[in-house]
């Protein structure tokens, strides 16, 4: 293929890459705790186009990594004493099957056996990293440092952690997190935390809408780009053609 038809059709792969993200962007906006993910873009050249008479080497333009704003979404309140929200940063720890993970999703409840547990049915860890253990017939008081009460009697803490590098985390699901890295560690944090309130998805609705625009655009124009490329070499073969006739 010729340079300008290379050049449009990674331009199209980039897009469609940068097309399924914002998709689901838009379709978390009403996740609680989810955090946007953005692309951060860059060029590729083959070692195969540095070549001893090649001037000017063909680049394709590429989504390097996608990475994830972490930046807090908007805290609502609710009447669920359950509900806790993170103001500042860091992540509650949860057990998984698969290990601990982190998130900022707070809407919980107590499970039969008093374990504090998130939606999903995972339990709760506070400092230490054990469950973190309720009374489930009893109302459950919450200060900003975590400390959890019941009838007047601490029962419990919920703890906050957060990483020196959250950029280093990966998402598993859409609103949890593991270090890419299983060696690093998170450290507890001051953050305070918010009962009766839910941090909403840090998506914003019309941003998202308006870059999905914006690259189906860029997508319609690489699409044309590819098309007058075809076209210039079906009458360049055909001049030749005509010449050598």
């Amino acid at each position: 293929m010729d340079p300008l038809t290379i050049t449009a059709a990674g331009g199209m792969r980039a897009r469609m890459e940068s097309l399924d993200m914002l998709a689901n962007n838009i379709a978390n906006a009403e996740t609680g705790g989810y955090k946007v993910d953005r692309e951060f873009y860059n060029l590729y050249t083959s070692q195969e186009a540095f070549t001893a008479d090649s001037q000017d080497p063909a680049t394709l333009p590429v989504i390097e990594k996608n990475y994830t704003d972490f930046s807090q979404g908007v805290l609502r309140a609710t009447s669920n004493p359950l509900d806790f929200a993170i103001q500042g940063k860091g992540f509650f720890a949860v057990n998984t099957p698969a290990g601990v993970a982190y998130t900022r999703a707070g809407s919980m409840h107590v499970s039969l056996a008093g374990t504090l547990e998130t939606a999903d049915g995972y339990a709760v860890q506070d400092a230490s990293g054990k469950a973190v253990k309720l009374d489930p017939g009893l109302p459950v008081d919450a200060a900003e440092d975590g400390t959890l009460s019941q009838s007047g009697q601490k029962v419990g803490q919920l703890a906050v952690f957060d990483f020196a590098d959250p950029g280093q985390l990966v998402k598993q699901g859409n609103t949890m997190f593991r270090p890419a890295d299983p060696k690093v560690q998170p450290a507890l944090t001051t953050s305070a935390i918010q009962q009766g309130r839910l941090e909403g998805s840090n998506v914003g609705s019309a941003e998202s809408a308006v870059r999905l625009v914006s690259v189906m655009r860029q997508f319609e124009m690489l699409q044309k780009a590819i098309h007058i490329g075809v076209d210039m070499n079906r009458k360049a073969v055909e001049e030749v053609a005509r010449v050598n006739q």
